[in-house]
């Protein structure tokens, strides 16, 4: 198992909107950056990522799952853009601020604190654990 980070603008897609969607999950649309998508390719049944809430806020909030590997992006109309599907898991007890990340030291090489635009990001598993933990949620 993979983790990652997903990011959202709570104004557009939120953590309510997202748990909303229950089981079915919904897909990770609207990426266009190559990057980020070629991540998604990576992405497997399973998987595991932080939902992350961008813009004023900049915090964890939940834990997401993959609940359907890449697939062509359905609002791209461009096969070039493809996305997974995501569902909730579970909120964050505490949710787990940009700033407590960057006050981390065991976090400095973490992608989010060191490219905070990149919309879909690979996590290690030591991050998952301690990011958990500071979230007061399990891991």
């Amino acid at each position: 198992m993979r983790y990652w980070l997903f990011k959202s603008e709570p104004s557009t897609w939120s953590w309510d909107d997202q748990v909303a969607k229950g089981d079915a999950g919904e897909e990770w649309d609207g990426v266009r950056n190559y990057q980020a998508r070629n991540m998604m390719r990576e992405m497997k049944l399973g998987d595991l990522g932080f939902f992350y809430h961008s813009q004023s806020e900049k915090a964890v909030v939940g834990i997401v799952e993959v609940c359907a590997e890449i697939h062509p992006d359905s609002k791209a109309g461009d096969p070039r853009w493809e996305c997974v599907d995501i569902k909730a898991v579970r909120p964050f007890k505490r949710p787990v601020t940009l700033q407590d990340c960057k006050d981390e030291p065991r976090l400095a090489e973490m992608v989010l604190v060191n490219n905070t635009r990149l919309s879909v990001q690979p996590v290690t598993e030591a991050e998952w654990r301690l990011i958990c933990e500071m979230g007061q949620t399990e891991a």
